[in-house]
């Protein structure tokens, strides 16, 4: 017995000596420095606050801090069970004059605190485009949103949410407390109008619980969000604690006052001082002190006040001849933009401001508010105004990165509609490919980059949002690049918009582009996502080639890729002028070529479907590919067992049309391993054959 006691002794003195090593504790009140917090991006110190973006940030900044240390979330020689932790905050995140307000921020668990693997706007400098989602991220965080993000399958503009591996939070909350009798009444806290909230952030056991109220404030005792969620598998062994924000065209002011973290204390949070601390709420106006006595009668005075202008301004712009509001154009109001602004943004449609002229329409460039616009002027018959109105306005609420922004419309007399977009300083793609000097060219990376900008963009119109949006004229003309060279899918002036259970749409006119119409489009009238895929399809061959797809005394770009196919000279299709720059190898170049002419099968059943074509441009068709027996193509996996054979099999796709997605798959994936003399085979990706096979037209 004696023994059995001292072993017991010594078993927990060992494991307090374990817990100790394995704890990480600090508390910062206002007194952040360089030596306890590390700066990445354009986050500084100042006056002993850390300020992850401010009022003089850049646009498109990224912005991390860290404690210098990792630190352990695993005790030793524990492969699956998570220390606890709790950590509690204060942070303000204000407007910045002039800007509209966004991003917000996150609380982070990450393996690397550099900014290699992030970029700015509605990413917050935790993810990209490429890794967003990956479950070999290792983060786990917190965020602090006050932008509505439809990508992110946001709740609102002003929630709280749970990250793993992906923005798309797990679970998450209108920002706020629960209070009042019983703990049953809701108080919603606005994140972005700089007051000062403490925040709590408890786990333990696979529970988390996240809590905030306004600094000084008892905390409430339910939590704000509770919610199990497993991080053994997400957490590495040690990890980077801290804090992640970007900027983009959208800014705002965060701060973090003060900071406290433990494995062990979960009342660490007591800690911070709450009192006194300096204020980052923005100077009210005159009235907002005022006494509220009469302030219902004095608003009620004023929308009559309000009601009689507009009545007067649609009365007087009758007498000038100038078309009245109709009653169903307040259906569209939210995006509707006056003449007058238009007029005045282009200078009167100053021939000066002309950027583009062509067929029926006359792009314009002009300043709106402060910002550089886009404005075209396009005819448009009475009839129908009011059904394309509906549709531009619908488009009008999509975002995403890759697309060209819509900012409004107006109707002008005779019947004008007028359609405004956000400016792209470096106009379109096709200039960027037939209309320059050599030395301005697009390289083969920044080519790459655009179809994979392009690609993004349709698969968010195909799938990524409310309804089904089909394009219906892909061409280089209609790709444009922001300042950024970043490539951004425009001119919806012939977009249609479908349910994603609903019909293929249909139109008794043939419409788009020659050369970028898919053949069955032709042949019947009907568009689909595949008919979209088949002009981006086209679009690919040409960035590749350099060339467009119709030229005078010239074969076509199809006819003649397939005749250099039969020569097994695939290869020298790629655009001369970048053979002397280089960049690229001719396995790439080919397999780039090969998906271009499956994307523009005359067989819309055999072509790809938009998230298959992302997926390969951006290199993950390799990878996390499943098996899938009963629809394994046994015969042509087995056949085509290295980057050698495929030369051999080109002449036999033209009896088909172009070679399969599995072959061009297995091809890209062979044309990496053959070099490290691996012969293995991947095994089918099933979704890739099912989804395939389906014909959606």
């Amino acid at each position: 017995m004696p023994q059995l006691k001292l072993l017991i002794i010594i078993l927990h003195t060992v494991t307090i000596i374990m817990c100790c090593v394995c704890t990480t504790e600090f508390v910062y009140n206002t007194n952040f420095n360089s030596t306890n917090i590390k700066l990445y991006g354009n986050s500084t110190i100042q006056k002993s606050i850390l300020s992850l973006t401010n009022s003089t940030s850049d646009s498109f900044s990224i912005d991390r801090a860290f404690y210098p240390q990792k630190v352990l979330t695993k005790p030793p020689n524990s492969s699956s069970t998570l220390l606890p932790f709790a950590t509690s905050f204060i942070f303000s995140v204000a407007p910045v004059k002039k800007s509209i307000t966004g991003h917000g921020f996150a609380f982070i668990f990450t393996p690397s605190r550099g900014l290699n693997g992030t970029t700015s706007t509605e990413y917050i400098g935790l993810f990209n485009f490429t890794n967003e989602g990956n479950h070999s991220n290792h983060v786990f965080g917190v965020e602090f949103d006050v932008v509505k993000n439809e990508e992110f399958e946001d709740i609102n503009d002003n929630h709280v949410g749970v990250d793993v591996n992906s923005l798309k939070s797990l679970t998450s909350h209108e920002a706020g407390y629960w209070g009042g009798k019983d703990d049953k009444k809701f108080h919603v806290l606005s994140i972005k109008n700089g007051e000062n909230y403490q925040v709590w952030i408890e786990f333990m056991n696979s529970q988390l619980n996240i809590t905030m109220i306004q600094a000084g404030h008892k905390r409430p005792r339910v939590p704000l969000i509770n919610t199990t969620v497993n991080l053994s598998g997400i957490l590495m062994d040690e990890t980077y604690v801290g804090f992640c924000a970007a900027t983009g065209l959208k800014k705002d002011s965060i701060k973090i006052l003060a900071w406290s973290f433990s494995n062990s204390n979960f009342s660490i949070g007591d800690a911070l001082v709450t009192k006194n601390l300096p204020s980052f709420v923005p100077h009210k106006k005159w009235f907002s002190g005022a006494i509220n006595v009469g302030v219902t009668s004095t608003v009620f005075v004023l929308i009559i006040i309000c009601c009689g202008c507009v009545v007067f301004f649609i009365y007087y712009r009758g007498k000038n001849g100038e078309e009245e509001i109709e009653d169903w154009e307040l259906e569209y109001w939210p995006h509707k933009i006056s003449f007058q602004d238009i007029h005045a943004a282009t200078g009167g449609f100053s021939e000066e401001n002309v950027i583009v002229v062509g067929g029926n329409k006359s792009v314009y460039k002009g300043v709106l508010q402060g910002v550089e616009v886009a404005v075209k002027r396009i005819p448009q018959e009475r009839e129908g105004m009011r059904e394309f109105l509906a549709e531009v306005s619908s488009l009008g609420r999509m975002k995403h990165r890759n697309l060209v922004g819509f900012k409004g419309w107006c109707k002008e007399e005779k019947g004008n509609l007028i359609l405004v977009y956000d400016f792209m300083h470096n106009g379109s793609l096709d200039k960027w490919i037939f209309e320059c000097e050599e030395g301005k060219m697009l390289t083969w990376e920044e080519r790459i980059q655009v179809l994979k900008n392009v690609s993004a963009g349709i698969l968010y119109l195909h799938e990524g949002w409310e309804v089904k949006v089909l394009h219906r004229d892909i061409k280089a003309s209609n790709v444009l690049l922001d300042k950024d060279m970043k490539a951004r899918l425009g001119d919806f002036g012939l977009a249609l918009m479908h349910e994603h259970h609903g019909q293929v749409a249909s139109t008794t006119k043939v419409l788009g582009t020659l050369g970028y119409i898919a053949p069955e489009v032709i042949r019947t009238g009907k568009a689909s996502t595949m008919s979209d895929v088949f002009g981006f399809g086209i679009l690919m061959l040409e960035v590749i080639c350099g060339r467009r797809p119709i030229e005078e005394h010239k074969p076509g770009l199809i006819e003649w890729l397939e005749s250099l196919m039969v020569l097994n000279q695939l290869h020298n299709a790629i655009d001369e002028r970048l053979k002397a720059k280089g960049g690229y190898s001719i396995e790439e170049g080919e397999r780039l070529l090969h998906l271009g002419l499956l994307c523009s099968n005359s067989d819309p059943c055999v072509r790809p479907i938009m998230r298959q074509v992302v997926k390969m441009l951006e290199g993950e068709m390799d990878n996390n590919i499943e098996a899938d027996e009963e629809n394994m193509e046994t015969s042509l996996l087995g056949r085509i067992t290295s980057a050698a054979m495929w030369s051999t099999t080109e002449t036999s796709f033209l009896n088909k049309d172009h070679p399969t997605f599995e072959e061009i798959r297995m091809f890209s994936y062979n044309s990496k391993t053959s070099t490290s003399g691996s012969n293995t085979i991947p095994p089918s990706d099933s979704d890739i054959i099912r989804e395939g096979s389906k014909c959606s037209f």
